[in-house]
């Protein structure tokens, strides 16, 4: 006996394709949002409504949805007749993130000082030693990684939920500069002993202390990133004049 086609089927016997499941614009926001912090869609680069349509299993209104509140969050820039792209962070406004992060974080280690259970503090403890591990290595990137992870638990368990915001905002616009720093001679050990003394001093439950020891670290992040800064343009310059300028 021969089979019949789908074609041939009554109509309740058919094999119908499931319909392809449309992403919600929460989903599609969290996937480009995490493509634009994590560098796989670059600073500067066209963000084409149609192409985001696909890519995100959105639709068009959702789409322009996601792109107003990237904008919103300083990750993206629209401009009429020319449409969206990731917006470009210069690095003197690195430097006043940074600045500005300091404040931010200061006042969630302050917090976290205060709330910091036991468990919160046995975390971050194993954090330090991961990063030493990696420390040990060799492996900056990974060590950076968790840097970030263990500075969004300091902000965590502070329980600020504005400062916790506004932070991981200002964060999510630093990509481009996120292992620039680490990366510097000397920097990364300079680095874990900083993060002790912010860990030691919320396990100690002293807010003055961990505000104090938060301001520090990123006063010296942001110095580093300056002093890198000066010494790319000092080589720009120096290409671009030939030997002389030297």
């Amino acid at each position: 006996m021969t089979a019949l086609t789908d074609d041939q089927l009554p109509p309740r016997q058919q094999h119908t394709a499931a319909p392809k499941r449309k992403s919600s614009t929460k989903d599609g926001y969290q996937r480009l949002h995490a493509d634009i912090v994590r560098g796989r869609v670059m600073p500067n680069e066209r963000l084409v409504e149609s192409d985001l349509i696909d890519s995100l299993g959105v639709s068009r209104a959702a789409v322009r949805i996601i792109l107003a509140q990237l904008e919103n969050e300083g990750l993206v820039i629209r401009e009429l007749n020319r449409g969206a792209r990731v917006r470009m962070v210069s690095e003197s406004e690195a430097f006043e993130i940074i600045q500005t992060r300091a404040a931010l974080e200061s006042l969630a280690a302050q917090g976290a000082a205060l709330h910091a259970t036991d468990d919160d503090i046995r975390f971050m403890r194993n954090l330090l030693v991961e990063m030493r591990g990696y420390l040990d290595s060799g492996d900056l990137l990974t060590y950076s990684d968790t840097n970030s992870k263990l500075h969004a638990t300091v902000t965590a368990i502070s329980r600020n939920q504005t400062a916790a915001r506004l932070i991981a905002e200002l964060r999510a616009q630093l990509v481009r500069f996120q292992y620039r720093t680490v990366l510097v001679v000397g920097r990364a050990k300079n680095s874990i002993a900083e993060h002790t003394e912010i860990v030691e001093a919320i396990a100690a439950h002293d807010p003055e202390r961990a505000g104090t020891a938060m301001r520090i670290h990123l006063s010296h992040v942001a110095e580093t990133l300056k002093d890198t800064t000066g010494a790319r343009s000092q080589h720009t310059s120096q290409v671009a004049t030939g030997p002389s300028a030297a």
